[in-house]
């Protein structure tokens, strides 16, 4: 293989200007370098268009000149690599890393001018670049103020673009804007566009470590400015010495489920750290949750209180005797009565309610072969949560724990911290704090043998590679805005999830609701607006390796031939493939199963779902292994499905099938099928 790498020297009026260029694997992509004009500027082409213009690169800080202007190329290195790697893991077994490099030092002669390096790497389905800025006299100590990083979109006044706003107070969990590309403001990443070719792209970033998350800002139309979300004293970035930043992503495809079947993210995260994580369970849960949002119990104590010895071990039966690995119980712990919200002050994270026997539960877990999944809500204050992490994380090991729930519900710009004058302070959900926050207990839980699901998070940038018990996220309108979100979420929004933040990773959405009624059916109640086939196919489609059956035991016994399903389907896999989809229209996904526990690996899942249109989408079956034959399980929208007045119609068959075989999939609207491809 050949890496494709240029340098030109340019002869302008000026000054001399080098390039330097690097290309794709499939050469479809290129990356454009060059110190033009004496200011570091990169562009980026797909099939020989432009997607990326000429954007700027560089940094502000508060006390040392900017890294903008005066800049040259003073060296280039370049690498190629072609290597497998392995997740414990994941929606693959096996990932392909395939790239070429390029790391380009661009310096100032000026006395303190300064140098640094900017890497970048192409993928075939991609970009991935980050600034690397060594030690040097002048620079020990600096405060970066703004990030000069631009994504100036080709014809962006023709590109249309799927975002949510950021730094608003609902932090990542708002219903996704679909609009003109230059009408979109100051937005979350992944932020997810179609241009006037019909090209695909999604900009993000990977491996967000000890640095301010990214948003984006249109200050000017049609050119993407990276903002860096700041401390509470408004710096956005506070380093010492040496440092590196997250890589800024780029995805490309020609087709919207290109952006899908990538693994840029995971790729440019380092490996895992953590040594031995046999320890790190997927798997599926039942909780007491779901009826504290419908009202049914409560997460403070009193009469409806949810969290109780006695309720818990009902659960525990039920997971028991339908293959559920453990129970999460939320509003345990002391500080849920009045209004938790602002409780973070006095939650315990070690002490239980009177009706809460954590030592029994325990005991009669282990006996039944299922495990209490931890929940700690902070309501924001990470100070009180900090203070008390080691011996609530100790409680767990010692409860036979292994995963924990963790919660930061504050409106943005409202976490609580405690300076080192005792003073308080209000950072930022995604600012370089939190960032270092939420990664801090994820190390520490480590030690004791915790994964964690963050709830109320930082965003995904794919380091569950590096921290492999980082096991799921939130970090978008889940299920529980189908109980009192006014609106609910739209059909749209699980096919919408599924271009924008589910190219970030795993999430916990909890999908599984078999009784829509609960504030009656129809168009204007909270309620999920769905078919109970779609609440189906959610499994496979929204990948997470710990799946949550949300609903409340009862319903899943009304409807037992539907609940086989979520019983069958397995949460880890050895391949996913996003088969056929449109952004915020449709998606169809087959996953094959990882070899684990009770499951085969033999067996292939199929989910499709789409928005409020009714469609019929064929599928090619040539994803099975040739050869073989499969029953196909099938749990589709019945004839008279739709999803405001009859979502419960649904019908099961079997067929025999093969991979030279085609399904065509009939989708009722906000409808959904899923299939269990049984080898045989």
């Amino acid at each position: 293989m050949r890496l494709s790498l240029l340098l030109l020297v340019l002869i302008s009026s000026s000054s001399f200007a080098k390039q330097a260029i690097v290309e794709s694997p499939n050469k479809k992509i290129k990356i454009t370098i060059s110190d033009q004009s004496s200011a570091p500027h990169y562009s980026i082409s797909f099939n020989n268009k432009n997607v990326i213009e000429n954007s700027s690169l560089g940094f502000e800080f508060k006390q040392q000149a900017a890294f903008d202007e005066g800049f040259t190329i003073t060296n280039i290195t370049t690498n190629q690599v072609q290597s497998k790697w392995q997740q414990p893991w994941g929606e693959r077994q096996t990932v392909v890393d395939h790239h070429n490099e390029v790391a380009v030092t661009f310096s100032k002669s000026s006395p303190h001018g300064g140098t640094y390096t900017v890497r970048f790497r192409a993928f075939d389905s991609g970009v991935g670049f980050r600034y690397e800025v060594p030690k040097q006299e002048g620079f020990e100590d600096i405060e970066i103020t703004k990030e000069l990083t631009e994504f100036a979109i080709t014809a962006a006044d023709k590109a249309t673009a799927w975002w949510i706003p950021a730094r608003g107070w609902n932090r990542y969990e708002y219903v996704y804007n679909t609009t003109p590309l230059q009408d979109a403001a100051l937005a979350h990443t992944p932020f997810t566009f179609k241009n006037a070719d019909g090209v695909h792209v999604s900009i993000h970033e990977a491996a967000l470590v000890d640095y301010a998350a990214m948003v984006l800002n249109q200050r000017r139309p049609g050119t993407l400015q990276a903002d860096l979300t700041p401390w509470s004293d408004g710096i956005a970035v506070k380093k010492q010495g040496a440092f590196t930043t997250p890589w800024r992503t780029v995805q490309i495809g020609e087709k919207a489920i290109d952006l899908i079947n990538s693994d840029i993210i995971l790729n440019l995260n380092e490996p895992n750290k953590l040594g031995d994580v046999s320890w790190v369970k997927p798997g599926k849960y039942v909780g007491i949750w779901w009826g504290m949002h419908i009202n049914e119990t409560t997460w403070g104590s009193g009469e409806k209180h949810g969290a109780t010895t006695q309720n818990t071990k009902y659960y525990m039966d039920f997971a028991a005797q339908y293959g559920f690995d453990g129970v999460l119980v939320e509003g345990w712990n002391l500080g849920w009565d009045g209004d938790w919200f602002f409780n973070g002050d006095v939650f315990s994270f070690t002490q239980p309610y009177d009706d809460f026997d954590i030592a029994e539960l325990t005991r009669y877990g282990q006996q039944k072969g299922v495990q209490l999944i931890g929940h700690h809500e902070t309501s924001g204050n990470v100070t009180n949560y900090r203070n008390q992490m080691e011996d609530a994380y100790a409680l767990y090991e010692k409860s036979n724990v292994s995963q924990i729930k963790t919660g930061y519900v504050a409106d943005g710009g409202n976490i609580k911290r405690i300076d080192e004058n005792g003073i308080v302070r209000k950072e930022w959900h995604d600012g370089q704090f939190m960032v270092n926050e939420y990664l801090h207990s994820i190390k520490l839980a480590a030690k004791h043998k915790l994964s964690i699901n963050t709830h109320e998070p930082i965003k995904d940038t794919g380091l569950r590679r590096t921290y492999p018990n980082w096991i799921a996220r939130e970090g978008a309108r889940g299920q529980e805005f189908n109980a009192w979100g006014t609106p609910p979420n739209p059909p749209e929004h699980i096919p919408m999830l599924a271009f924008t933040r589910m190219l970030a990773g795993p999430m916990d959405f909890t999908p599984g609701i078999f009784d829509m009624g609960f504030n009656g059916l129809g168009a204007d109640t909270n309620r999920p607006q769905t078919t109970l086939a779609k609440q189906l196919a959610l499994y496979v489609v929204m990948y997470s390796p710990i799946q949550m059956a949300a609903d409340l035991p009862r319903n899943y016994l009304a409807k037992p031939d539907a609940f086989q399903f979520i019983q069958d389907v397995p949460t880890d896999w050895q391949q996913s493939i996003a088969l056929a989809g449109e952004v915020g229209d449709y998606v169809v996904f087959a996953r094959k199963e990882r070899k684990r526990d009770n499951y085969s690996g033999n067996d292939w899942y199929l989910g499709a779902v789409t928005d409020e249109h009714a469609r019929t989408i064929d599928i090619k079956l040539d994803f099975l292994e040739p050869g073989k034959v499969f029953e196909a399980q099938i749990y589709k929208d019945g004839d008279k499905a739709e999803w405001k007045n009859t979502p419960y119609d649904i019908k099961i068959e079997q067929r025999i099938v093969t991979a030279k075989d085609t399904l065509s999939l009939k989708l009722a609207t906000s409808g959904g099928t899923a299939i269990r491809f049984k080898a045989i």
